[in-house]
């Protein structure tokens, strides 16, 4: 063997060595997603198994609307206020993002060019960027004041001072997710469509929304998502009074908020503290149904 034979398998035996070192940091960085959400999972749910066995009571848990954890001669740990206050919200906050989302996203996506489009999605970006807690600052002190003034009620805080927050708050996301669909439709669909005589807009309403609605649905179940789980910013919205809202004026309780409320101030080890574990469980559940369900959607969407 010629010595320049031995330089070149030591070099093809070092690109191997290389490769392969890459490829296991891939796998360990792509299996760490998973890890790590079966980590917090098991550590949740360790917390609150003990109140889930011993001190849970299933019909006063998911169908009374009485709080009262810290209550000295009867404990009630009911959470169908907190449910019906976060479902609201979340309902009408997608009600008030989507259409204004996708709307802006065809806009950027069909009509806008240049600089105009960049400068859009630049401002989209930047939206996204605004922290919650500055977004509860806005509901506090900007629209409490202008819901009291435009409706004649006596507080801003509720149902729709949150919905309008979490509107705001989940339509950069929705809107940059809906024009990546739109732009993944090929260009030869419109082309197709124009020399078969349709205008712009009989285009995008005939041929590029369907090409995209499975990107448009993942768009709105993140943007539900966004608001299921929104923490800080529903805790400033909201009033966060223990209340089955009947009105969007009402005042209500989130499940997030009432974790990040109560869980610094509560003795470990408490049946208290561990019912907040099993809200957080049931949170859990409620998003693993959001995406069960998304994909079975998805998937008859795309065998239709």
């Amino acid at each position: 063997m010629e010595p320049g034979d031995a330089t070149r398998l030591d070099a093809r035996d070092s690109r191997w060595y290389i490769d392969k070192g890459f490829e296991i940091v891939m796998f360990l960085c792509g299996i760490s997603a998973i890890v790590f959400v079966v980590g917090i999972f098991l550590f949740v749910f360790r917390e609150g198994l003990g109140f889930i066995l011993h001190d849970m009571d299933v019909g006063e848990f998911f169908f009374s609307p009485k709080w009262r954890p810290t209550s000295l001669h009867h404990p009630t740990y009911g959470i169908l206020a907190m449910v019906a206050g976060t479902a609201a919200v979340t309902v009408l906050a997608m009600a008030i993002c989507l259409p204004f989302s996708i709307g802006a996203a065809i806009y950027i996506a069909e009509f806008a060019t240049g600089r105009t489009r960049e400068t859009l999605k630049i401002l989209i970006e930047f939206l996204a960027a605004i922290p919650s807690v500055v977004w509860g600052f806005i509901a506090l002190s900007i629209m409490n004041p202008l819901i009291i003034t435009l409706f004649d009620v006596p507080m801003g805080l509720g149902v729709l001072n949150s919905a309008l927050i979490l509107a705001l708050m989940a339509a950069p996301i929705v809107t940059s997710i809906a024009e990546d669909a739109f732009k993944a439709v090929p260009d030869s669909y419109r082309e197709a469509a124009e020399a078969l005589g349709a205008t712009r807009w009989q285009t995008i309403y005939k041929v590029v929304l369907p090409a995209a609605r499975n990107g448009l649905l993942s768009a709105g179940l993140l943007g539900v998502g966004r608001g299921f789980g929104e923490t800080m910013a529903v805790l400033m919205a909201s009033g966060h009074s223990i209340n089955l809202p009947t009105s969007v004026f009402d005042s209500f309780r989130a499940l997030t908020a009432t974790i990040a409320a109560e869980l610094g101030e509560t003795p470990v080890g408490s049946s208290h503290y561990q019912s907040l574990f099993a809200i957080g469980i049931f949170l859990f559940f409620i998003t693993f149904i959001i995406n069960m369900t998304a994909d079975f959607v998805v998937r008859g969407v795309r065998k239709g």
